[in-house]
């Protein structure tokens, strides 16, 4: 009989701490990128892009490393309300991490103009150049931005809480990765 793991595997760990680091840093460079219209802003915008493509990529992955790996149960004793919350608000990080880089690709093809990555790399555009529809993806991609902000926060508050108040292991599934013994 197999018991359920107790921890992610360090695979899923280290794209989970990976990515949140990329993913906070995304959050701010692009804070950055509406506040200003500076040589800054340009500078901003080259860093953006790669960074997005690499979260698509990886998230992709991380979607299959979570569907190949089996999961560390939630706490028998959480309240069915919690245990609902936190599988809802995975999913809708998930989605966030997937639709946002593909929106702005969107976005930057409906501007016309190619989408570089650095100097020497273009993706292909993925819809047409199209002033109106840039108009609706920056508008999506901007509000969905300040969603995948307030989730990385609810997550965040929901991870201390384990850690700091409840004390049962959830936060400890994904920083140490090992049992205590």
């Amino acid at each position: 009989m197999s018991t359920q793991p107790t921890h992610f595997v360090l695979l899923a760990r280290l794209l989970h701490w990976l990515m949140a680091v990329m993913i906070i840093a995304m959050l701010f460079i692009g804070a950055g990128m509406v506040t200003s219209v500076s040589e800054r802003h340009e500078w901003l915008i080259h860093l953006h892009k790669p960074l997005g493509i690499a979260i698509l990529v990886l998230v992709i992955v991380r979607l299959l490393v979570r569907w190949s790996t089996r999961q560390p149960p939630l706490p028998a004793d959480l309240p069915d309300w919690q245990a609902l919350a936190a599988k809802a608000s995975h999913w809708l990080l998930y989605g966030l991490m997937l639709v946002l880089p593909l929106l702005g690709w969107a976005m930057i093809s409906a501007s016309g103009e190619p989408v570089m990555l650095g100097t020497a790399l273009q993706l292909p555009a993925i819809v047409p150049a199209d002033a109106q529809l840039f108009a609706l993806l920056r508008k999506a991609h901007g509000y969905l931005a300040y969603l995948l902000f307030l989730t990385v926060l609810v997550h965040l508050a929901a991870a201390l809480f384990h850690g700091w108040i409840r004390r049962d292991e959830v936060l400890d599934s994904m920083l140490r990765g090992r049992d205590r013994g």
